[in-house]
């Protein structure tokens, strides 16, 4: 059996071009936004500009809008009640639209270079690692960090 890898990376305190930088020098082929809510106040983060910036550094971008976390969660994650944001993830990775949707991406994380994106800079307190282990145990990780520029 052929050893697949995952790589994420979150866009907390970066630039569009760090995050880019990191993703191409990873040899990342499609960026798998998993927000519930592609917005973001930082700029250049908002699902259409994301993806026309992954395009012109040469990334596929698709949304895993049913992988992302319910705003609970997204409050627990804030106040890092850490606990409380695995139950509540774990009920969302139960629903049938994300467990369709977590198959979509075990699909597509086989047979291309795929990195999670999320933005909470460090992968271990944010949902993207839950995620990684609940839908895709048997792959190796690599979190990357945005590159400074």
């Amino acid at each position: 059996m052929t050893a697949h890898t995952i790589w994420t990376i979150g866009y907390e305190q970066a630039t569009v071009a760090g995050v880019m930088a990191s993703l191409r020098s990873a040899g990342v082929e499609v960026l798998a936004d998993v927000r519930a809510l592609p917005l973001s106040r930082r700029p250049g983060f908002s699902k259409t500009a994301l993806a026309a910036n992954a395009r012109e550094a040469g990334i596929d971008y698709v949304h895993f809008k049913a992988l992302g976390t319910p705003a609970e969660g997204r409050a627990a994650a804030r106040r890092n009640d850490h606990a409380t944001l695995e139950r509540i993830y774990a009920g969302q990775l139960e629903l049938p639209e994300a467990i369709a949707s977590g198959a979509r991406l075990a699909d597509l994380a086989t047979e291309r270079r795929v990195a999670l994106l999320c933005y909470e800079r460090e992968a271990h307190g944010c949902h993207r690692t839950l995620l990684r282990q609940a839908v895709l145990p048997e792959f190796e990780v690599v979190d990357l960090l945005p590159e400074e520029t």
